[in-house]
């Protein structure tokens, strides 16, 4: 398990249904351990002003650590 519950995280991956792009932020709230399959995340999505967006469940290759050498930026969600 490489995240931990409340660690602010990056996706990896678009997410269509839930207008997610790759390296739009999440914060992790609860670990789903591995059932004989990939470890899952519960992950939040906030706008701009701090308001949920999105709340859903995904894989952990879904997901990536943030490092000190990215910058984070802003995108409309509708466009």
């Amino acid at each position: 398990m490489i995240f931990k519950e409340f660690q602010q995280v990056a996706l990896a991956k678009d997410i269509p249904e839930n207008n997610l792009r790759r390296g739009d932020l999440a914060t992790i709230v609860e670990i789903h351990p591995a059932n004989g399959g990939e470890v899952g995340y519960s992950i939040e999505i906030f706008n701009a002003l701090g308001e949920t967006i999105a709340v859903t469940t995904v894989p952990e290759s879904a997901l990536e650590e943030l490092t000190a050498n990215e910058i984070l930026h802003v995108r409309s969600l509708t466009g």
